[in-house]
């Protein structure tokens, strides 16, 4: 299935779109528009998201559906997957500095999705798990815990598989990395075990 994404008004969604502040270090698109054409059913479908702070998390605001030519799956208009095209969209609405220097350049994580079919790639998942490892570690979980949550997904069974870690030692990263002041405006209650919403005092197969 082929997403396209563009903004409110129309226009391509690039990084520069993404305004809105949340978490320490994420911007986001405020809201958008994305197009997906499915081949296979001969389905165009076209939804509208915009942010909501309440709800920590991307809402559908519209949602249209449209047979392209005639040759078409009738039955499927009234089923379309609109959690696989928000999944496949938000990536283009979140960017990011990967670097402080002068004269950086926001990228969105759907440029760090490109490269390995990941949402960030082996080499920095590798990276930010080693002990001593904590700024990096909460910025990267940040990335992986907005866009999963953005898009009303389980946060925490995308960050144990992107990090290879237990889902435990994940519940525990999400917690300390916003402690620590991170994940502000990002809310996930899906996957979410009873764990995250206590308060551990040890971190299980924390290498930190």
């Amino acid at each position: 299935m082929r997403v396209e994404v563009k903004t409110l008004d129309g226009n391509d969604m690039t990084s520069k779109d993404a305004t809105e502040l949340v978490g320490a270090t994420l911007r986001i698109a405020p809201g958008f528009v994305a197009i997906a054409m499915d081949q296979t059913t001969g389905i165009e479908t076209t939804i509208e998201a915009r942010y909501s702070a309440d709800r920590g998390r991307y809402m559908l605001t519209k949602i249209t559906t449209q047979a392209v030519g005639t040759d078409y799956l009738e039955d499927r208009l009234n089923h379309v997957a609109t959690q696989a095209i928000l999944q496949a969209a938000i990536p283009q609405c979140i960017a990011l500095l990967l670097d402080d220097s002068a004269g950086a350049t926001a990228t969105t994580v759907a440029d760090l999705t490109a490269a390995e079919g990941r949402i960030i790639p082996v080499w920095m998942a590798r990276a930010v798990v080693k002990r001593g490892v904590k700024d990096e570690r909460w910025e990267v979980i940040e990335i992986l815990y907005g866009t999963a949550a953005l898009a009303g997904l389980p946060a925490l069974k995308l960050i144990a598989h992107e990090l290879d870690v237990s889902e435990r030692t994940a519940t525990y990263w999400v917690q300390e990395a916003r402690n620590a002041g991170w994940l502000a405006g990002l809310t996930s209650n899906l996957g979410r075990p009873m764990a995250e919403r206590g308060d551990p005092s040890t971190s299980p197969e924390d290498p930190s």
